[in-house]
């Protein structure tokens, strides 16, 4: 292994080192009492160093944020590449976002963290760039969609908002893991996603 190559290693494991300490306190703490300070103390670095890679907290979290949508925008297209038929590609869209939310649910669990918020957190300009990632997965949705359309299986007048409806529907029956012991015992919550897709399709026709 070349210097170069090792330098760019460490800044990354450095890097991931940050981001783990952030995410640990953002969950024990809330991001509005956790500081720069309390990330350096719990990763072992300086603050100094904190801000060499991120210029405040805000960012740091944004950073994470994009981390978490960047691996599900890839798992969705992996998913869609499987997928032969617009009603197939959204069947397989969904089990990529259930699979996601226990896969990585770190990065699961910081999206819904900033999506839940009653305030906004981050600055304008965070947000539309943690934002961006959002809209290009609902993108390959409302591009799904719109093949349907095309191909005379789907009639729906307005793609992009079933789109929204679709989104909104996975996200939110993906929060009932959460009570996998009272409203979801005895129901697989797996098949109960599959259950809401398929008649979602069956609305769109």
């Amino acid at each position: 292994m070349g210097l170069k190559e090792r330098r760019r290693r460490e800044k990354e494991e450095r890097r991931m080192q940050i981001l783990d300490a952030a995410r640990k306190l953002l969950f024990t703490k809330g991001i509005n009492a956790t500081s720069i300070n309390q990330i350096a103390k719990l990763a072992e670095l300086g603050v100094g160093t904190i801000y060499f890679y991120y210029r405040n907290k805000e960012e740091l979290f944004a950073a994470l944020q994009e981390e978490g949508l960047e691996i599900l925008y890839e798992k969705i297209q992996d998913a869609l590449d499987s997928g032969k038929t617009p009603g197939e590609k959204l069947k397989k869209i969904a089990s990529a976002y259930f699979k996601f939310s226990y896969e990585y649910k770190d990065y699961f669990d910081i999206i819904n963290y900033f999506l839940s918020s009653p305030e906004t957190i981050l600055s304008k300009k965070l947000k539309s760039r943690v934002d961006m990632h959002g809209t290009r997965i609902l993108e390959i949705v409302e591009d799904t969609i719109n093949e349907g359309v095309r191909a005379g299986l789907f009639k729906t007048e307005n793609a992009r908002r079933s789109s929204l409806v679709f989104w909104g529907m996975l996200h939110g029956l993906t929060q009932l893991k959460k009570m996998k012991n009272t409203i979801l015992a005895g129901e697989g919550h797996e098949e109960l996603i599959d259950y809401a897709t398929k008649n979602f399709i069956k609305g769109l026709k």
